[in-house]
Formats: C-alpha cells, sequence, structure tokens
C-alpha cells in the first residue's frame, strides 16, 4: 500500500462522500467508496477500514433518524440481511466479485429508470420482495458496503415518507454493519492497521454526516426521492465500469 498525497486524498473524498450518503441519501451512493479507496490500495482493505468508520457515521446517524424508523419493515428485511451476511463470509474469496458489480449496476439502472419514467410509489410490492431485498443487501454489504441499492428497491416502494425512509434506511444499515464486525474479525480483517486508519479517518466521517444532513433538510419530498433514483442509476453505471474492468 502506497501511503502518498493521492491515497490521502482518496480516503478522504471516500469517506466524505459515504457520511453524506449515509445520513441525507439512505446510504446508496456511499458504495463508490470502496471502488474509490481500491484505486490505490487492495479492495480488501478497502472494505475493512471502511467498516470501523460506518459504524462510527451509524452512530451519529442514529441520533438524528432513530425515532423515524418503521419497525414492521426492520423486522421483515434484517433477519434476511444477517442471513445475507452469513453467506457472504461463507463464500469469502470464492465469489466473483466483478460479476456482483456487474449484476448490482444493472439492477440499480433498470430500477432507477423504472422509477424516474413510471410512477412506482405507493405500490406496495409483496412482502417475500422485502425479505429478498434484506438477503441481498446482506450479502453486497458484506462484500462491498454495497447494501443501498437492494435496501433503496424496497423502501422506495413502502409508501414512506422521507423521515421514514431514512429513518428506516439508516438502522438497517447501522445494525447490518454491527453484524459484519463478527465475520470480519474472524477474516482478520480489523487489524491494527486498518483500525489506525479508520479511528484517524473519524473527523472526516463526522463532517460527512453533518453535510449530509444539513443537505436533505433543504430538500422537499418529491425531490428526494428522483434524487436517490438518479443516483441509484448513476451508482449502477460505476458498478458496471468496476466489474468489467
Amino acid at each position: 500500500m502506497v501511503h502518498d498525497w493521492q491515497f490521502i486524498v482518496l480516503i478522504i473524498i471516500a469517506v466524505l462522500i459515504t457520511g453524506i450518503s449515509k445520513s441525507g441519501f439512505a446510504g446508496g451512493v456511499g458504495v463508490v467508496a470502496v471502488p474509490l479507496i481500491s484505486l490505490k490500495a487492495s479492495p480488501t482493505f478497502a472494505v475493512a477500514v471502511m467498516l470501523p468508520l460506518l459504524i462510527v457515521m451509524d452512530v451519529f446517524s442514529l441520533r438524528a433518524w432513530w425515532r423515524h424508523r418503521v419497525g414492521a419493515v426492520l423486522w421483515l428485511m434484517f433477519p434476511p440481511a444477517v442471513l445475507g451476511v452469513a453467506v457472504g463470509y461463507l463464500t469469502y474469496g470464492r465469489f466473483d466479485e466483478a460479476l456482483l458489480k456487474v449484476l448490482l449496476g444493472v439492477f440499480s439502472i433498470l430500477f432507477g429508470l423504472w422509477g424516474l419514467l413510471k410512477p412506482f410509489r405507493g405500490r406496495v410490492m409483496p412482502v417475500w420482495v422485502g425479505g429478498i431485498s434484506g438477503g441481498i443487501a446482506g450479502f453486497t454489504s458484506f462484500i462491498a458496503h454495497a447494501g443501498g441499492p437492494p435496501l433503496n428497491f424496497y423502501l422506495l416502494q413502502c409508501r414512506l415518507s422521507k423521515e421514514q425512509f431514512l429513518g428506516t434506511a439508516v438502522v438497517f444499515l447501522a445494525a447490518t454493519n454491527l453484524v459484519k464486525l463478527v465475520p470480519y474479525g474472524m477474516l482478520g480483517l480489523l487489524n491494527v492497521e486498518n483500525l489506525t486508519i479508520a479511528l484517524l479517518l473519524i473527523p472526516v466521517a463526522w463532517l460527512g454526516v453533518r453535510l449530509g444532513l444539513v443537505i436533505q433538510k433543504r430538500l422537499n419530498g418529491e425531490l428526494f426521492f428522483r434524487i436517490i433514483l438518479g443516483l441509484l442509476i448513476l451508482l449502477g453505471i460505476r458498478l458496471i465500469v468496476d466489474g468489467w474492468g
């Protein structure tokens, strides 16, 4: 690993974007953190150093959004997410990460376009779709902290207000990140070097969360959801490019 100025700039940008995404945009665009850091370091290092920072961001975000969570949705999606994390652990090092990125990218683009071109909010999907989305979110979160798109896929159709949407997403992602601590530790990813770098970046994480809270307060509900859908499309393009590369 080369700790030059480019590495420092990339990791700061990645952490800042993730903080803004977690507190202001339900974590969706924060998935770019791993690809960004991977430009100057290994993907294994990227996911390892980001997990402690994600948990710190969760703590900051939970203070603002805890009371807005929707318990019924969480109980539906979180148990399958735990199973998804377990699958990620059991298949660690065996799954084709490039293929995962391409599939997740295609999924994100198709859903984003469908949402922008066709009214869909208010059409509640079957509960089994929520369970499957939760399981996929747990798996992709374990592999690359990419649980946002599968999570948003279901939440965007649950007739939630902007506040309920964010509150439920923040709590779901926070709980999933805590679960990931165990398998990450068992795999030796949370070593002293990674934890030290994460500790130094906590102020950047805090700043990102605060910026996200400020930004989302200035957006009305309809504009907020359209931005989420637009970010899903951009994120999908990025994931496909990373996967094919």
